[in-house]
């Protein structure tokens, strides 16, 4: 069967990957000239005019991103050369905070816990309750319970120096506001979903080359056909053959078995609505009370500093940062660490909503104070439409939408907020959904 899929981002590329595993041809269309998405390689430039491949944000992949280092080794790219595994670290610049050993889990856990530096033991035991309190609970909570809700019995030293950090990363919103049922699914899959489940994959190449670009490459050497600069300007439901043929689609002129979307949540709702007006009534209705739910969907913004001076090294490749609001960013990466780029440090800013002039004076003034370097500003990136906000009983569009299309991406109906390894898996998905209504439908 030949599917369209629209959109070459982290989902679209996992959903092309997978329908081209179960034996069908996957046409894959995307606007830019670059794969990748929100998640992608931009070339920079050093101080010094040294050319440097950046991301448009730093992102980490944890161990429990099991779909995505599966999809990884399929396509080609070895999550052992690139990525850089480490066991769970958010300690700041003077050491203080958790840290976890490579032992098996729950030890890991419990040891970090024991030995987390500035915590005392009302803190830890704050901790270690609400721990059990959680697997009691099987890791579910009330409808509507936000994750500062979630953790009200949690002591200040915890919440401002784990919780909050943990929540604002995974969740890109903050504690006050974001989901607990989702934070709580993100803890029991990561701190106790078992043995290396916890540990740190920071990207050693280019967020292109971790997936999307190496899937892009897999698919064309199977068959699959990927269009670069081609944006969907056409996409209409073709009446059934018979009662028994399952609708087909046409885009931008061709007719393809089924269509799965993976673009942004607003670009998707935008084209389904267009799709609407020249659909049969019921497919119609189904495709509007699908975009007006996308269409719901808020968003928060994520920036990323990009910062350098000769021979600026951190202690470890990722640091955790004390963020208020006139020290926005919550943690700090070495790329010297990482990709080689010797003096380059990323900031990451989850929730921000600085503007740029602003944030690049902060985040400097903020490396200066916590970490004693002076730098100087390379590149700031701000992804205005990040994630969605992960805010309690949101509902989230699903991922059938009519009879032969699937939408996929990071913002769909699931159990994990907007992440790398949440658009993984909602590709994944889709993909399957189309399969089993192929077989179903022959």
């Amino acid at each position: 069967m030949n599917v369209a899929i629209v959109g070459a981002g982290w989902a679209g590329m996992a959903a092309a990957v997978t329908a081209t595993l179960a034996g069908h041809r996957a046409i894959v269309f995307e606007a830019a000239r670059a794969v990748g998405g929100r998640a992608r390689a931009l070339n920079g430039t050093l101080p010094d005019g040294t050319p440097v491949v950046l991301d448009n944000g730093q992102h980490i992949l944890i161990g429990a991103y099991t779909r995505t280092l599966e999809l990884m080794r399929i396509v080609g790219a070895d999550p052992a050369t690139h990525l850089k595994r480490l066991p769970l670290d958010l300690r700041f610049a003077d050491g203080k905070g958790l840290a976890l050993p490579l032992w098996p889990s729950p030890l890991d856990a419990l040891a970090g816990i024991a030995t987390a530096r500035g915590w005392t033991w009302g803190d830890r035991w704050s901790l270690l309750r609400a721990s059990v309190g959680w697997q009691l609970a099987g890791f579910r909570c009330a409808p509507g319970t936000s994750v500062a809700h979630l953790c009200r019995t949690l002591s200040p030293t915890i919440n401002a120096t784990l919780i909050d950090p943990l929540c604002v990363s995974a969740l890109n919103t903050p504690a006050e506001r974001a989901c607990g049922q989702v934070f709580l699914t993100v803890l029991r899959d990561s701190l106790f979903g078992g043995r290396g489940s916890s540990n740190l994959l920071l990207p050693t190449q280019d967020l292109g080359t971790l997936f999307p670009t190496t899937a892009a490459q897999w698919l064309v050497a199977h068959g699959g056909e990927l269009r670069t600069g081609a944006r969907v300007h056409d996409m209409q439901a073709l009446p059934r053959e018979s009662a028994s043929t399952g609708t087909r689609w046409q885009v931008n002129g061709e007719v393809f078995d089924a269509v799965i979307w993976a673009t942004s949540s607003s670009n998707a709702a935008l084209a389904l609505m267009e799709s609407a007006q020249a659909a049969p009534e019921t497919i119609a209705n189904q495709l509007q009370t699908w975009a007006a739910t996308a269409a719901s969907l808020q968003f928060e913004a994520i920036a990323t500093v990009y910062a350098h001076a000769a021979g600026a090294t951190l202690p470890r490749p990722m640091v955790a940062l004390r963020h208020s609001p006139d020290c926005p960013a919550q943690f700090v990466f070495d790329r010297g660490q990482l990709d080689s780029t010797q003096g380059l440090l990323a900031f990451v800013v989850s929730a921000s909503e600085g503007d740029k002039d602003t944030l690049e004076r902060q985040v400097l003034a903020q490396a200066r104070s916590q970490l004693g370097l002076t730098l100087q500003a390379v590149q700031t990136v701000i992804e205005k439409r990040a994630t969605f906000a992960c805010t309690p009983a949101l509902q989230r569009p699903p991922q059938a939408i009519a009879p032969g299309l699937w939408a996929c991406g990071d913002y769909v109906a699931g159990a994990y907020p907007a992440t790398l390894e949440g658009a993984i898996r909602s590709g994944i998905s889709a993909a399957e959904q189309f399969n089993a209504f192929m077989r179903a439908s022959t």
